[in-house]
């Protein structure tokens, strides 16, 4: 099949290494443009797309938007037979959503309708989903709203993180999307059928906040856990201290649920061991800014934080 790839981040490349493996004739893939990156921000980095494109040595075009007319103009010269769109980062407007001859397909790495948005992996760990999926859906105007052609479900144990589900669901995805390719090629025998998502049950993933990556002990501690491993690696929940040269954040990149009762925040044992609201929380793996990842308990060592410390306070005299 002529197939247009669209998508931006990692969580798009085994889609896009599964369709060009399958033989697909892969005629354009449009990515997010390079951003300036370095301490000066002079040197253009390339998605992560876009440069797996140029490795396979595939056509690469990166509109801002489209707008231009133009741009879709030499989209619809493509006489694509599909889309295949993976974590793109545009809005695509009805007459690019209506171009190729069978539409636009999305992957889209939730249970639709529940976490139909911006950050459905994340937001189904933080609310302490035990199961989660990723669905060929075929887009149309609506966020998130088209109808359902396939799906595969994962199960998420209650330490899984955002980042282990991600990397579970991307691969779980390049198979469902080879899958719905090769039934879509096949279309006049009706192999691959759509069906319209409920209309119960729609929960939206809005995009993550800074602001709610800031960890509160007074929060119940599975709460605290799920947040953790919801934003573990990135954004990464935090707390803050100053170890004697200005307030640093020190991520939480792994817990595990514990016993123990103190104030909001106070450091009950070595391993560590953090009192909440309600239960406690042990601190597995945290990273400073500027530094590698460590145990809670080399960190502590580190900080010189002893035993009935808080990590609540607003500073700390360590160095």
């Amino acid at each position: 099949m002529r197939v247009i790839f669209m998508g931006t981040p990692d969580f798009a490349l085994a889609p896009l290494a599964e369709i060009f493996g399958r033989g697909h004739e892969i005629v354009a893939v449009y990515t997010r443009a390079p951003k300036p990156a370095g301490r000066r921000g002079l040197e253009l980095t390339p998605s992560p797309v876009h440069a797996a494109a140029e490795r396979y040595g595939l056509t690469i075009r990166t509109p801002k938007n489209f707008r231009d007319p133009e741009t879709l103009a030499e989209l619809r010269t493509l006489n694509a037979d599909v889309a295949v769109v993976v974590a793109y980062g545009l809005i695509l407007p009805k007459d690019v959503l209506d171009a190729p001859k069978y539409g636009c397909l999305n992957l889209h790495a939730s249970l639709l309708p529940r976490w139909r948005g911006a950050a459905p992996i994340q937001r189904a760990i933080i609310e302490g989903d035990s199961e989660t999926g990723i669905m060929v859906m075929r887009m149309e105007e609506g966020l998130d709203t088209g109808p359902i052609a396939m799906s595969e479900k994962l199960k998420v144990p209650p330490d899984m993180t955002a980042g282990e589900a991600h990397d579970r669901l991307t691969l779980l995805g390049a198979d469902l999307i080879g899958r719905a390719l090769a039934a879509l090629a096949a279309l006049e025998r009706g192999a691959l059928t759509f069906e319209p998502q409920p209309e119960q049950g729609v929960v939206y993933a809005k995009k993550i906040d800074k602001a709610e990556a800031r960890v509160d002990f007074a929060q119940d501690s599975r709460k605290l856990h799920d947040l953790v491993r919801g934003l573990s690696p990135f954004p990464g929940a935090f707390f803050e201290l100053d170890f004697g040269k200005g307030r640093e954040r020190v991520k939480i990149l792994r817990t595990a649920l514990a016993q123990g009762k103190g104030a909001p925040g106070e450091i009950l044992d070595e391993t560590p061991r953090i009192a909440c609201g309600a239960g406690a929380l042990a601190l597995l793996d945290v990273q400073r800014a500027g530094r590698g990842p460590v145990s809670g308990a080399e960190f502590l060592r580190g900080a010189r934080l002893a035993p009935g410390a808080s990590l609540s306070e607003a500073s700390h005299a360590a160095l």
